[in-house]
């Protein structure tokens, strides 16, 4: 329209917008040191610092729809997770496919199914490099970014099950 200032496309807020889902990938927070944790991996919890960075998260994800919880069922996954799903009144539900060392196809999952968008998936810094490898690969992202500290998030918009877009949250 003449003499109308040009506007700036809306971003896609939610499911349904376009047709396009958006995942939130989070690398769960700090978690004491693997080297000096004597048990079991999959029950090591998060260090005091990965507990602050877990609470902040709740504030990064304050304007951000958020419909289903996911984690790696390893602890310091699920306690990252677990107050942006208290603040939203949603359980934290463990899933194996986002554990260390399953690869790219179970994080795709999530994105291949149709009854899923606004969904937080808290996963490992194994699934964070593939993920923003192909990422890049497939162009999605100019090129590789190595952007993945513990407690940040990559947004992938996710259409027809395949990623079409995406930001990076850097851990607050």
């Amino acid at each position: 329209m003449e003499g109308s200032e040009p506007q700036e496309p809306p971003e896609l807020d939610a499911l349904g917008v376009g047709g396009v889902g958006r995942f939130y990938v989070v690398r769960h927070a700090k978690a004491g040191s693997r080297s000096h944790w004597t048990g079991d991996d999959r029950r090591r919890p998060l260090s005091k610092k990965g507990r602050q960075q877990a609470e902040a998260l709740v504030k990064v994800f304050a304007d951000l729809p958020v419909d289903d919880v996911f984690s790696s069922p390893y602890l310091r996954c699920i306690q990252t997770v677990e107050p942006i799903a208290i603040a939203r009144h949603r359980k934290v539900q463990a899933n194996a496919s986002l554990s260390e060392g399953r690869g790219l196809s179970g994080l795709y999952s999530f994105f291949e199914d149709p009854n899923l968008g606004n969904a937080v998936l808290c996963t490992h810094g194994d699934l964070m490099w593939e993920l923003i490898e192909d990422l890049a690969n497939r162009r999605v992202l100019p090129a590789f970014k190595e952007a993945f500290d513990k407690g940040s998030t990559w947004v992938v918009d996710v259409e027809d099950g395949s990623p079409v877009g995406a930001r990076y949250i850097p851990a607050p």
